[in-house]
């Protein structure tokens, strides 16, 4: 069966402006993607592409990110509060859930206040408590020259910031991040405020975080790379066992950014598991 080409779709979610992204498979379950901070809807384009057989993906553009507007608030109880008014417009229900470092913070905390609603998570790379060393870096990264004099430099320096990650995901998740200012150069698609600070990201008190991991019902798959900066091993092995139905992939050779840096294999695990 040939399944219909991906449709890039506006929302009005709490009189805010969102755009997600949809890969149709009709009388399929949901699979509901949360990216990273700093990224974007089509950051899921392989991968999305990759379950369509199986599953009606849906992509969120995250307040403040991709071609969703900007806002005031940058908590985790508001991107949760966007997750919960996109899947009741949507009127999904038992779907499956998986996000990404920042949306996968918001995956967990969605799963963990509204439990009846997910079938299946996937939490990638993240939880309660962040290594230091990947902190400073992502503070580190967001602080660095952030105007381009062309799509090409952005391309270049993305490769540069991170050689680790997969050339052909690196371009295509750069070049779908960038605007074109009104002086002819380019720069990201993300909140000016959540790189200089007058809008930061806002982080959730730790404790109440892994009270609420233990709140989560729904069978979990937690996955980290091997060499992740912000997800220490000691952090994962605890989340294993705070969660009570999780089961554990670490995918080789990545770092925190799995499906950038290790697309096949952040595909076969979770495919494995859902």
């Amino acid at each position: 069966m040939t399944l219909p080409p991906p449709i890039d779709q506006p929302a009005m979610l709490g009189g805010l402006r969102f755009h997600y992204r949809e890969w149709p498979n009709p009388g399929a379950q949901a699979l509901v993607l949360l990216h990273g901070f700093t990224g974007h809807a089509r950051t899921w384009d392989s991968f999305a592409a990759a379950m369509q057989a199986g599953y009606h993906v849906y992509a969120l553009d995250q307040r403040g990110h991709g071609d969703s507007a900007w806002a005031e608030e940058y908590s985790v109880d508001a991107m949760v509060a966007d997750v919960d008014r996109f899947v009741r417009a949507l009127g999904l229900k038992r779907f499956a859930l998986l996000g990404l470092s920042m949306g996968g913070r918001t995956a967990y905390h969605y799963a963990g206040t509204h439990p009846e609603e997910v079938e299946r998570l996937v939490i990638v790379d993240i939880g309660p408590d962040i290594h230091p060393a990947g902190a400073n870096r992502i503070n580190t990264g967001i602080q660095a020259s952030d105007v381009f004099a062309s799509p090409e430099e952005a391309v270049a320096r993305a490769r540069q910031a991170n050689p680790n990650a997969d050339p052909h995901e690196s371009e295509h998740r750069t070049r779908n991040n960038l605007m074109l200012l009104d002086d002819g150069t380019w720069t990201f698609r993300y909140d000016r405020g959540l790189r200089s600070g007058g809008r930061p990201l806002q982080r959730p008190d730790a404790v109440a975080a892994w009270a609420l991991l233990a709140k989560i019902a729904a069978p979990t798959l937690l996955v980290r790379g091997e060499v992740s900066d912000v997800l220490a091993a000691e952090t994962a092995e605890k989340m294993v066992k705070t969660i009570r139905d999780c089961r554990f992939a670490v995918v080789p050779g990545s770092g925190h950014s799995i499906p950038l840096e290790r697309p096949t294999g952040f595909l076969e695990a979770v495919r494995t598991f859902l």
